[in-house]
Parts: structure tokens; C-alpha cells; sequence
């Protein structure tokens, strides 16, 4: 009898060691590509309303900055995804690092160049001077140089301050459309803002990037993390307050005011819902938009048009995504 019941008592230890294993949350390290912000609502908002949970993940969120670049650490194995720029993601492509996107946060990119009451066209800037940050190097500031003719030496630095802007009447200066208009609104000047995505610039924006290897070992757990980050944006841009308290708790420079009217030029400009996410969600990426994008690039001399530029994407999450995350 007392060997039977041990026997029974061995089995239920092992039995919930095993249930307990299996529902053991799924722990997802997630870089983002600057300090805490509006721009990353939806994923603290699934973080402060319990979605991943819900998915069975443990996300963790790691803030990026100036100095910090996602894509290095995701191919050091130090974040499973990271929020990406798709110019970067195919020149990481070209030299031969084995990423592949999963998802776009943004359907149109929020870069704006920002210039001084009284200029009428981004042609105006040609051969004036332009506060441009490093990474931009890679980004869009080759795309002005073929677009409209904008050479290096018009480059001044870009310190992520507005001050040099609102002391220099000759100074233009990149910028979010979602951030820094408003702080130089505050600084007593009203700006003439240039959305690059409506100029022709093409790239999806905050897009989430992945190791292919990651890709293939842990296909479940990115769906998910995929899935439950649509939700959150859906929630977020319904009621952003969930995630107030953790944007504020990573980065404390943001405000309440800050973040509100961030969202409203989300929603203002269609920067998360437009496009392609009004019919399939917020999210998704298409064959069609890829080629469009990788086609203007090489129209523009910056890639090659031998380059394999469909290993740069992968549409089977997005493909089988909800709906209803609009």
C-alpha cells in the first residue's frame, strides 16, 4: 500500500512538472529602435493589458536610443525581434545577414523633414543646410540625394534636440511627424512639415525583423507575439491610456500631452491604419508593396536589381492574421 501510493504520488509530481512546463509563458526579448514613445503604444499596451500573457508569452521590451542599433544586437542573439527599418534590413540582406521581416508596425513611414515658415516645396532645401542624424546615413537620406538632388555637405549634425532649429532660420532638420513639430510648436514657431511617405518614400516603418534561424525554431511563439502586438495596437489607438503609465515608467521625458497628440497624428496622418491594414489589419505587409519599395530603390540607384530582395520579408504570419485587428 505505502509503495502504491508512492508510486501515485511520484506520477502526480511528474504530471504537473509537466503541465506546469507546458504552460510556461514563451519569453519573447523585443528591441525597439528609440526610447519609449507613442510610436511603440501597442506593444506596451499589450504588455499593460495582459494580451501576451493571454498568448502565452513573456515579452520583455528593450529600449533602443541613439547609440543603440536592434539590428546589431538581433544578429548577436541578444533580442529575438527587433524593430527594424527596411532600407537597413535589405542592406543587411545585401552583405548577407539572415534576417527576414515578420510584420510592419507602420504602413507609412513618419519621417518628416521639417523646415522654416515661407519654404513651399522640399526642393526649396537643395543646397541648404539640413540637421541629419547618423543612422539616416542608411535610411532616407539616400533617397533625397537621388530624389532631389541633396548632396552630403548640406548635412549638419543631429543632436535629437529642436534647439539648433528654432535658434537657425536656415536650418531645416528631420524629425517624426508624431514628435517634433510639437516641441518646435512650443518654441514659438509653426514648421512646414514634409511627410517623406507622401513624397513617394515607400518603406514600411518599425517593421519587426527576426534571424531566420529564430524563424524556423520558434514559428508558434512569433505568431503570436505577432498576433497580440495587432491587438494591442487595435486597443491602443481605441484607448491609449493602458499604456501611458509604461511609457512614462521606461522614458519619463514623455507627457501625457506629448503622448495624446502623438496619437492623434497616427491616426491623422494614417501612419498605422491605412492602406493595406484597412482590409487585412494592422500589421500586414504585401508582396505588392515589397516589390513597389525594392523597385523605386533600385530605380534610385541605391540597390541592385540582382539582389534577392524577397528573402528580406516573410508573409505566412501576416497572411493568416485576423481581420478584425483594423
Amino acid at each position: 500500500m505505502i509503495r502504491a501510493c508512492l508510486r501515485l504520488c511520484l506520477a502526480l509530481v511528474a504530471c504537473f512538472a509537466t503541465l506546469t512546463h507546458a504552460q510556461a509563458p514563451d519569453r519573447i526579448v523585443f528591441g525597439t529602435n528609440w526610447l519609449a514613445e507613442a510610436e511603440h503604444g501597442g506593444y506596451y499596451q499589450a504588455l499593460a493589458e495582459g494580451t501576451y500573457r493571454k498568448y502565452g508569452l513573456d515579452v520583455v521590451l528593450k529600449m533602443g536610443g541613439p547609440q543603440i542599433n536592434p539590428l546589431q544586437l538581433l544578429a548577436a542573439d541578444q533580442l529575438d525581434v527587433a524593430m527594424g527599418d527596411d532600407l537597413q534590413t535589405l542592406g543587411a540582406i545585401d552583405q548577407g545577414l539572415p534576417i527576414t521581416t515578420i510584420g510592419a508596425t507602420f504602413q507609412k513611414n513618419p519621417t518628416v523633414i521639417i523646415a522654416h515658415p515661407g519654404v513651399k516645396s522640399l526642393s526649396d532645401l537643395k543646397a541648404k543646410p539640413i540637421a541629419i542624424g547618423a543612422a539616416s546615413n542608411t535610411t532616407f537620406w539616400p533617397w533625397l540625394k537621388q530624389k532631389y538632388g541633396f548632396t552630403d555637405d548640406q548635412k549638419r549634425p543631429y543632436g535629437f534636440s529642436v534647439q539648433p532649429f528654432l535658434a537657425d532660420p536656415n536650418l531645416s532638420q528631420q524629425g517624426f511627424v508624431t514628435s517634433e513639430p510639437f516641441s518646435i510648436e512650443k518654441g514659438g514657431i509653426k514648421p512646414v512639415v514634409f511627410l517623406l511617405a507622401d513624397l513617394g518614400y515607400p518603406p514600411y516603418s518599425e517593421s519587426l525583423v527576426v534571424k531566420r534561424s529564430t524563424l524556423a525554431k520558434r514559428a508558434d511563439a512569433l505568431k503570436r507575439f505577432l498576433r497580440a502586438s495587432a491587438e494591442g495596437w487595435k486597443s491602443y489607438l481605441a484607448n491609449p491610456a493602458p499604456a501611458f503609465a509604461l511609457i512614462k515608467r521606461d522614458n519619463p521625458e514623455m507627457t501625457d500631452a506629448l503622448i495624446r497628440q502623438a496619437i492623434g497624428k497616427l491616426k491623422a496622418y494614417g501612419i498605422a491604419l491605412s492602406g493595406d491594414a484597412t482590409t487585412l489589419g494592422l500589421g500586414t505587409m504585401t508582396d505588392a508593396r515589397w516589390k513597389l519599395f525594392f523597385d523605386t530603390m533600385v530605380a534610385d540607384g541605391l540597390y541592385p536589381k540582382t539582389l534577392d530582395y524577397k528573402t528580406a520579408y516573410d508573409l505566412r504570419f501576416v497572411r493568416a492574421m485576423p481581420m478584425n485587428f483594423q
